[in-house]
């Protein structure tokens, strides 16, 4: 009973702390993955970002002292050396394990390097220009060896061949050609002319004899390096970004290699990886899609491939679509391993999923969701919406959500065992785009949604897809019907929330007004009036009849149900208030603003209890876990943050500094009793209490060889102390009450410490300019004093003689 009454008191919160941020790592071009698999490396702006593969976590950016974009990198085949260039036309060689820049030189070329490749030594670097030049650079000498002109254009692809004894460089620029360069006489020794679009890559057999490129003219071509001609010319039908060989070892049979040979795999604009067979000239296998498969070529761009790379210690192919997707493919089977999202662009909505909170699903200003498992990163993208999805909600148990969008549609989506997420149901029945979305809160019977049409629509989860054994029946989505419409507001309807008990809606309107239905029939029941400007959210209190309102004027409300009356109003926010939620059993609201600030406030003292600042534009997503212990917000800075409850933590940290505290006094007191002045001196100023240790040199200054004993406790001290004495004496010796213990130890310090060593001490500048003018003070003072004193002690000694000399008349 004790337990459980104690498990019901309610905590308030105090702080929140993050605890992890998803934020953009990757914006486009090049990505390489390290030969060990475990680390990848992704351009983003002015920044390298090294990625941890297995958590998907940003270890750190390798970051140009210019502030200019990267425009090319590469690692060296032994993981050593990675080499950036700059628009600022500079090569930096990188420590990247340790974040250190080890080197920067001019990189020569009088344009931006667009590629760059090591040699298979780790010794020779290759930087094409877009200014038409090749250079090769010593990485041990440090110099440039060669200068390669003759390319047409921008050079895009350089690639050393990989027996290292040829001395050949092989490039592609805008001439569509492919060069090969002899690096001993430092001529191009034979031009292999055959595409008619851009080349897009080299892959070389392991012999060194065959090459096969890839282009933008949609074929394949294999050239026989010896004769250096071309064997065959394969047509691939789509925009080829990446080619790359097939091991000769290894079982390939899953990708439809049944006969020896060479087979290659491609990566292009149809989004979908390709198995070739060099002989036939044939698609031997072809990746099955997530997405509708598409004809043309202009709707397949969302979701081309950009690039493709084998990683054969981890028997891995690595692709990149244009999305930024960076998704991870077993070798031998193209099974899905691993998916990570490096671009999210806006972030309009996020929930937690999963039925320990262990997912969040991301709505981004894109027609996919994204599902994000928070251990691994690893991302499921959801197609099915064709437009931008703008709201999301969770059902109870956390396996079921409801995503809605601007192609006017819902769609009910379930997280499986394995935890992979499929649609189960699509509605359509709005007339404009559907801006948001809330579900039953008792059983995953009913959706409620509310669209730019002015319209709710309250829509029946039908059973066959909440029983499981059902829903494991289900082979496609199913449709669903709207129960009920209703014309709810003038303007479109920003928020639309069910109650706890399922039995009532709530609506918050661009038109300034929140409205309060029935359910499931929808009839009005009451309007809410009071906020200034459009609300942007409403949300029931899980624990009392009480209704929140967040508005454009800046505010939050809270409404009676009974009366419809106001019954507080928060005011703090300096700008829009998008999202509202109750935390703490609904004893607290936290709220997110247009200028990215979280507020955390108590409803019964109406106060602002914390202000954190994660995100630097518009909070759109804003949820709570079942635990009430972790947040998550989403912005339109593109970031995700994860925040911790850490006011229980930060409790037990004061608790411990208060008790740590308590004891350092008390053996401070036992110290100053037992006349063991240096303990006690150490002890103040480690505790930073500058009283305190004037306590300690007044007891100090007491005793008969005061001033003895206070030059060899602060003889004593360590040089970082005698600068906490020093700073505090400043302070003291602006009182005239504690000037004298202040210059009593001024003048240890000057007896004790050579003028060479004080002016090492830090803050020694300003704390002579402190001394001086309230020493100049008290010695005015204290000058004045003596002065008086010896005038006082005159007239005694005159009235004293002029006494002795009246009682000798007297006498006579």
């Amino acid at each position: 009973m004790a337990a459980t009454a104690a498990s019901s008191v309610v905590r308030f919160k105090s702080n929140y702390a993050v605890s992890r941020r998803i934020e953009p790592f990757y914006k486009g071009g090049r990505v390489q993955v390290s030969r060990d698999g475990k680390f990848m490396f992704c351009p983003c702006g002015t920044k390298l970002n090294v990625i941890d593969v297995e958590t998907g976590s940003l270890l750190h950016s390798l970051e140009q002292d210019d502030q200019e974009d990267i425009t090319s990198f590469v690692l060296s085949p032994d993981d050593e050396v990675l080499v950036t260039g700059s628009r600022a036309l500079l090569l930096k060689q990188w420590n990247w394990r340790e974040n250190r820049c080890v080197r920067t030189w001019k990189a020569v070329h009088i344009a931006p390097v667009a590629t760059m490749v090591f040699d298979s030594t780790s010794t020779l670097l290759a930087t094409g220009g877009c200014d038409s030049t090749i250079k090769i650079w010593d990485m041990i000498k440090q110099y440039c060896t060669h200068n390669l002109k003759g390319s047409s254009g921008v050079v895009h692809l350089v690639e050393f061949h990989p027996d290292i004894s040829r001395l050949q460089l092989f490039s592609s620029s805008m001439d569509y050609k492919i060069r090969i360069w002899d690096l001993n006489s430092s001529k191009c020794v034979a031009v292999l002319d055959g595409h008619f679009s851009a080349v897009t890559s080299l892959a070389f057999t392991a012999d060194g004899n065959t090459l096969i490129s890839s282009g933008r003219d949609k074929i394949c071509m294999v050239w026989n390096l010896k004769t250096r001609e071309s064997i065959r010319t394969i047509p691939i039908y789509e925009s080829v970004e990446a080619a790359v060989l097939l091991p000769e070892q290894g079982d390939f049979s899953q990708l439809g290699v049944k006969k020896q040979g060479l087979h290659f795999l491609t990566a292009g604009s149809k989004g979908v990886l390709k198995v070739w067979e060099v002989a036939t000239a044939a698609c031997v296998y072809s990746q099955p899609v997530p997405f509708e498969p598409v004809e043309s070529e202009e709707e397949a761009s969302e979701h081309s491939l950009t690039h493709c790379m084998l990683v054969p210690e981890r028997n891995e192919i690595v692709t990149v679509s244009v999305e930024h997707n960076i998704v991870f493919y077993d070798a031998q089977t193209l099974q899905l391993r691993k998916q990570l999202a490096g671009y999210k662009d806006e972030v309009l909505d996020v929930k937690f999923l999963g039925p320990g909170d262990s997912h969040i699903v991301v709505a981004t200003n894109s027609p996919q969701l994204k599902v994000f498992e928070l251990s691994t990163s690893h991302c499921q993208i959801l197609y099915g919406h064709t437009e931008t999805i703008l709201a999301l909600d969770v059902f109870r148990k956390g396996l079921m959500f409801v995503s809605c969008a601007k192609d006017k549609s819902i769609r009910v989506w379930r997280m499986n065992k394995d935890g992979r997420v499929v649609c189960v149901a699509q509605g359509l029945g709005h007339a404009h785009g559907v801006g948001a979305v809330s579900c039953s809160r008792l059983k995953e019977s009913f959706v409620v949604t509310s669209s730019q049409d002015c319209t709710i629509k309250v829509w029946n989860i039908p059973e066959s897809l909440t029983s499981k054994a059902k829903a494991a029946l289900i082979s496609g989505p199913e449709t669903l019907h709207a129960q009920m419409t209703e014309r709810g507001h003038d303007k479109d309807i920003n928020s639309v929330a069910v109650s706890p008990n399922d039995k009532l809606i709530a609506t918050g309107s661009q038109d300034r007004l929140a409205k309060l239905w029935s359910c499931p029939d929808c009839s009005l029941l009451g309007v809410f009036t009071g906020h200034k400007r459009g609300i942007w959210c409403v949300q029931f209190s899980p624990v009392d009849q009480i209704l929140a309102t967040s508005s454009a004027d800046g505010t939050l409300k809270l409404w009676g149900l009974q009366d419809f009356s106001c019954l507080k109003t928060f005011e703090g926010h300096d700008a829009s208030v998008l999202k509202i939620i109750f935390v703490s059993r609904g004893t607290q609201l936290l709220s997110g603003g247009s200028d990215g600030l979280l507020k955390l406030w108590t409803i019964k003292t109406n106060e602002c209890v914390k202000t954190l600042d994660g995100h630097e534009d518009k909070i759109w997503g804003l949820h709570t876990n079942k635990q009430d212990d972790m947040v998550v917000t989403a912005s339109s800075d593109s970031s995700i943050t994860l925040w911790k409850d850490v006011t229980e933590i930060e409790q037990e940290e004061a608790q411990a500094k208060r008790e740590e505290q308590i004891m350092k006094e008390q053996e401070l007191s036992n110290l100053l009793h037992e006349k063991r002045y240096l303990k006690a001196l150490g002890l103040a100023i480690s505790l930073d209490r500058p009283h305190t240790v004037l306590t300690v040199i007044k007891a100090i200054l007491k005793e008969s060889d005061g001033r003895k004993r206070l030059e060899e406790n602060i003889a004593r001290l360590r040089k970082d102390q005698k600068e906490a004495v020093l700073t505090f004496l400043v302070t003291w010796n602006t009182n005239s009450r504690n000037c004298h213990e202040a210059q009593a130890v001024i003048e240890t310090l000057l007896k004790h410490e050579a003028p060479d060593n004080l002016l090492q001490y830090s803050g020694i500048k300003s704390a002579v300019e402190s001394l001086l003018p309230y020493t100049e003070r008290h010695f005015q003072r204290l000058s004045r004093l003596l002065q008086a004193s010896m005038f006082i002690d005159f007239m005694w000694q005159n009235m004293k003689l002029s006494d002795v000399s009246q009682q000798e008349d007297m006498i006579l």
